[in-house]
């Protein structure tokens, strides 16, 4: 419901009356987060949301209603946005993230293959039928349209650089944040996790210092696509052109990835601290 979306992105809990600064930038940081589903969600609107998170005694007492599987739900997304270690106020931090996924024949994926916010045209490829699903022999090669297996759209690039950015301020990982078994994130547009992971990074007080992306596939070829990737990448994260690098190889027809039935991704970021944004008690 939407209302449990909502709770998604909220703390488990507010027992404390006397709400610090930081609680209250936090508050206003989820609210924001929130608002950037309401393309893909049906949520209460701010202004509704702002009625229910009036006071910390309120919503407390709006928690006691959850049941027990969403309130635990709720209390582990709490703990990767508000974890109960400190997160230090280091000049620099780095994270690297990493993702892979199956690419089939678009029939049977149901969705294109999207990289880096972009949908990759391409013509009929030579995929390998391990199974011979389709030719009727093991092992043959089947031309046709690709597709990417996920739960959300799969795109690779974005998923790693999410990921990145989460071990670089040491929080857990994309999928315990968006889990691919919550129906909620079924073919959902990942650049809503960008803008989520971009608020978190912000919230922590750091932007992105550089990113270093590198795109493993066999085929299609995406040249042509990485100057939109990046101006994706360079929107999404609010940084600038000379911040962001896109590479791409092949795997030399070894394994799944040369065989057309994978692509995968690494990101490694670097991330500076804001002067001036130290933290508040």
């Amino acid at each position: 419901t939407p209302s449990n979306v909502q709770r998604h992105f909220l703390p488990s809990t507010f027992a404390n009356t006397n709400m610090t600064k930081r609680t209250t930038t936090l508050l206003a940081l989820l609210l924001t987060a929130s608002s950037a589903y309401s393309n893909a969600f049906s949520l209460p609107s701010i202004t509704q949301q702002q009625q229910r998170q009036s006071s910390p005694r309120s919503l407390s007492t709006s928690l006691t209603s959850l049941s027990a599987t969403e309130a635990e739900t709720e209390a582990e997304i709490s703990s990767i946005l508000r974890p109960s270690y400190a997160i230090e106020s280091i000049p620099l931090r780095i994270g690297h993230g990493f993702d892979i996924h199956r690419m089939v024949p678009f029939e049977e994926a149901g969705q294109p293959v999207v990289i880096g916010g972009v949908v990759i045209d391409h013509e009929d490829q030579k995929w390998t039928d391990k199974e011979g699903t389709y030719t009727g022999t093991p092992n043959s090669i089947y031309k046709t349209q690709l597709g990417v297996i996920a739960h959300s759209d799969g795109d690779v690039i974005y998923h790693s650089l999410v990921d990145a950015i989460f071990g670089a301020l040491t929080l857990p990982d994309i999928g315990q944040v968006f889990q691919d078994t919550d129906p909620r994130w079924k073919g959902c547009d990942s650049s809503k996790f960008m803008e989520h992971a971009y608020e978190v990074m912000k919230y922590y007080g750091y932007q992105i210092g550089n990113v270093d992306v590198t795109l493993i596939l066999e085929r299609p070829k995406v040249a042509g696509f990485k100057p939109r990737m990046k101006e994706n990448i360079v929107r999404l994260l609010h940084t600038t052109d000379g911040r962001v690098n896109i590479k791409a190889r092949t795997h030399e027809r070894v394994d799944s990835v040369g065989e057309l039935r994978s692509l995968s991704c690494h990101v490694v970021v670097t991330l500076e601290k804001v002067v001036g944004a130290e933290e508040e008690d």
